[in-house]
């Protein structure tokens, strides 16, 4: 798999990038892809269409989205960029608005990006770091920030470390703390759902197992990432369906519950819907 540090380089980091709406800013993180080879413009027309399609579930933590698409002939290798934007823009996402930082992913296939983006939510989830992004001067500064440059990976935010030891106090462990009056039996196994189930799915899926790890649920509880398509087909195997509003609103009625989650880098919020799901 691979790390931040072999998708990301000087080259593919702008910073204080003039555009003038939400489909510029997605193109100006695209043409970094594509002076690198890692695409050709045609990937970058489409994670434009992938958002005019399903709505702005890219835009995965406050002032943050993550562009990408499916895989295709115009991939030709995993890569990642990252803009920063001199001025916020709206993306229609009410609860994230408005977006400063824009990262493009390019996957050529369905695993070798998932380290990367596991790094990329501890970095996101931790204040002080998406802090330095903010106020990054140069792209070194950038790197350094994510880790990228071989710097080991910050520690976890003050809020999701106090979930983590609420959460291990009283959900138990095995599979008797998943039974309980008001929940269903489980099926164990949970989804995470986005357009394309390569990038924000992916995203959601670690940050939800860093919650079940904390719980020592981790060997009873099976998370996949999918694809909106997929979900609807597997959705009835499934115990919830864990996903951002827009994509819950292109899935509609899939027969299990579906949990709309805001910031996919909080663990607390995520905890907070385990707990509803499972009623702990």
């Amino acid at each position: 798999m691979s790390q931040l540090s072999e998708l990301l380089s000087p080259s593919t980091i702008l910073l204080d990038a003039d555009a003038a709406d939400w489909r510029e800013a997605i193109h100006r993180s695209g043409e970094l892809l594509v002076s690198t080879g890692a695409t050709d413009p045609a990937y970058t027309e489409a994670m434009i269409r992938t958002v005019e399609e399903h709505g702005p579930y890219i835009v995965i933590a406050p002032g943050f989205a993550l562009a990408h698409s499916r895989p295709d002939e115009s991939v030709h290798r995993t890569g990642m960029s990252f803009v920063r934007l001199a001025e916020p823009i709206a993306f229609g996402n009410a609860a994230n608005d408005p977006v400063t930082l824009v990262m493009a992913l390019a996957a050529a296939d369905s695993s070798a990006h998932r380290e990367a983006l596991a790094a990329l939510a501890g970095v996101l989830a931790d204040p002080a770091r998406r802090s330095l992004l903010d106020a990054a001067r140069t792209r070194e500064d950038v790197l350094a920030a994510l880790g990228a440059d071989g710097t080991g990976p910050g520690e976890r935010s003050a809020e999701d470390s106090r979930s983590g030891a609420e959460a291990g106090t009283d959900t138990g462990s095995g599979t008797g703390a998943m039974v309980d009056a008001d929940a269903v039996p489980s099926k164990k196994l949970l989804l995470t759902v986005c357009g394309n189930g390569l990038g924000t799915s992916l995203f959601l899926k670690n940050t939800a197992e860093q919650v079940l790890e904390r719980w020592g649920w981790s060997s009873h509880l099976d998370v996949q990432a999918t694809d909106t398509i997929s979900a609807k087909g597997r959705a009835k195997d499934s115990d919830a369906i864990l996903t951002s509003g827009a994509i819950a609103d292109t899935l509609g009625e899939v027969g299990v519950r579906v949990e709309v989650i805001e910031n996919f880098t909080s663990q607390a919020e995520i905890d907070a819907a385990l707990r509803r799901i499972y009623a702990v």
